[in-house]
């Protein structure tokens, strides 16, 4: 049995779905599954945030011949309880999935780290929790800058400034990080990348975090907004606005 969580769903003929699946070692698969009726109806699992464990073969009725089926499906745990923003940044997480990876894309290692995002929101929203996501899928992906050495080769200093220079990574600007760069929409500072490799981004980070997700992310997405941004938005007070 594999273990996994649906990402996105969509009905197929009356009583089948196709789901879109991050599944534990694997990646990213897509697969039609029956949700029967009456008693044997599953559609209350048949959900995103659902941790699960199937098994499926190469088989299909669908006419897409790249699509898995399901032969066995059941929760491997209950739902994760996520409300509110914690809610939408997972819905967010999902869409991104969805988008950046193509059906069939080995990606092996994002599931832990998925499963250890939505947990993080389950227990409080912190945006931290998405930035660290959004690493380890750029990651991944091989779409992420060295965070450790600088495009001169040398190790990335909390007191330096950088400037991202396309396909190469960050370049040393001649200024020490100061109160202006942390607002600027150009210099990075040393302390953010050092952090955010780290994982422990300060309040006085996440912005810039922020932007440098949304630049190395831009590419990968296409000009095509993110559904889940605008409903976070939407839903979000004004002062959690800018959270994601």
């Amino acid at each position: 049995m594999l273990r996994g969580y649906i990402l996105h769903h969509r009905p197929y003929r009356e009583s089948s779905v196709i789901v879109n699946l991050l599944v534990d070692g694997v990646g990213r698969l897509d697969a039609l599954v029956r949700v029967g009726s009456g008693k044997k109806n599953i559609k209350s699992i048949i959900q995103p945030f659902q941790p699960l464990i199937f098994q499926f073969n190469s088989k299909s009725d669908s006419a897409d011949t790249s699509l898995k089926f399901i032969t066995q499906i059941e929760p491997a745990a209950p739902a994760l309880p996520l409300k509110s923003n914690s809610l939408y940044s997972a819905m967010y997480l999902n869409e991104l999935l969805v988008r950046v990876l193509n059906a069939g894309q080995h990606a092996e290692g994002l599931f832990l780290h998925y499963h250890r995002s939505l947990m993080a929101l389950a227990s409080e929203f912190d945006s931290q929790h998405l930035r660290y996501f959004e690493m380890e899928l750029l990651n991944e992906l091989g779409a992420l800058p060295s965070l450790e050495y600088d495009t001169q080769g040398e190790n990335i200093t909390a007191e330096m400034s950088y400037r991202i220079i396309a396909d190469e990574g960050f370049l040393p600007v001649a200024q020490q990080a100061s109160a202006n760069v942390t607002n600027s929409r150009h210099l990075l500072s040393g302390e953010m990348l050092i952090n955010l490799k780290s994982k422990q981004l300060a309040e006085n980070n996440l912005v810039q975090a922020k932007g440098l997700m949304r630049l190395l992310l831009s590419p990968l997405l296409g000009g095509k907004p993110l559904l889940s941004r605008k409903l976070f938005i939407k839903n979000s007070p004004t002062k959690t606005v800018n959270s994601k």
